[in-house]
């Protein structure tokens, strides 16, 4: 499979790479500035010239991907039979630099429970990002085509669903979503609680209403067995502090926001970007 198949076929199905491409060659080398191969966790395509460059260029991308790196390093190998490689000898004389360069195809996953006038506004400001944007409702007509049509275009994968009942969905939520309660009704915000609630494998929870409807809801919750460890899970009222608009369009840029720094604080920096590391 050509690298650039690879990474779309990588990006489908949601699983981690790391693109290799030589970036500069000294003297001699198996293959030219620019020639590109993909890693995965478990498989490779394409090549960046075989031998101990092409092995440890694999090493280092699997490492990247354990650890979760998201910055791009440089890696420069010499080719000669003095250099102390791990993986057969390449005396083909010149020194290769390689850049590696995690990609983003894991998109998150955000789930917005209840598409009325606040989550279809949030829904077109995710749909711009690039993350898996699940809609879900009871009532279909909140997701009727024709009243989608303005997310379609944006950076987001949607993935729309009609549900009687939304716990079902939730049910089937990737582990590490990070999810929205705004629904139409209160009886089935507090059941989406509850369900969620009973996956810790979930990331944020957040729950639109006032003080008021989560101190009833924590009694109802505290019911059904729930701790207060579990109920600390749960962010309630929702958007960033300091913003008192209550139109749907001010509240959706607030919680959009707030999504953003759950998103940024998940996300793996790495200060040895771009630090070029050598072989002897």
């Amino acid at each position: 499979m050509h690298w650039l198949d690879a990474v779309q076929a990588l990006s489908a199905r949601g699983e981690a790479g790391v693109l290799v491409t030589v970036a500069a060659v000294r003297g001699h080398a198996p293959r030219e500035a620019g020639a590109k191969m993909v890693v995965s966790s478990r498989e490779t395509w394409d090549s960046v010239g075989g031998g101990n460059l092409e092995a440890t260029a694999i090493e280092r991308a699997r490492a990247l991907l354990a650890c979760g790196a998201t910055s791009p390093e440089l890696l420069t190998l010499r080719l000669t039979d003095r250099a102390a490689n791990a993986y057969s000898r390449q005396c083909c004389g010149g020194e290769v630099t390689l850049l590696l360069e995690p990609l983003e195809t894991v998109r998150p996953h955000l789930a917005i429970f209840g598409v009325g006038h606040v989550g279809f506004e949030l829904a077109h400001i995710l749909s711009r990002l690039e993350v898996e944007l699940h809609l879900i409702d009871s009532r279909a007509a909140q997701l009727a085509p024709e009243r989608l049509a303005g997310l379609t275009g944006g950076a987001a994968r949607l993935h729309v669903r009609h549900v009687p009942v939304p716990e079902l969905a939730l049910a089937e939520l990737p582990a590490g979503s990070h999810l929205v309660i705004l629904t139409h009704d209160h009886a089935e915000d507090a059941a989406l609680c509850d369900a969620a609630l009973r996956r810790p494998d979930l990331g944020f929870i957040g729950l639109i209403g006032s003080r008021v409807k989560w101190r009833r809801f924590r009694e109802q919750l505290r019911v059904l067995g729930h701790t207060e460890a579990d109920l600390a899970r749960i962010t309630t009222p929702i958007g960033i502090p300091g913003i008192r608009g209550k139109s749907p369009a001010i509240i959706a840029i607030s919680v959009a926001a707030q999504l953003m720094q759950v998103l940024e604080a998940a996300a793996t920096f790495s200060p040895d970007a771009l630090t070029p590391q050598r072989t002897p």
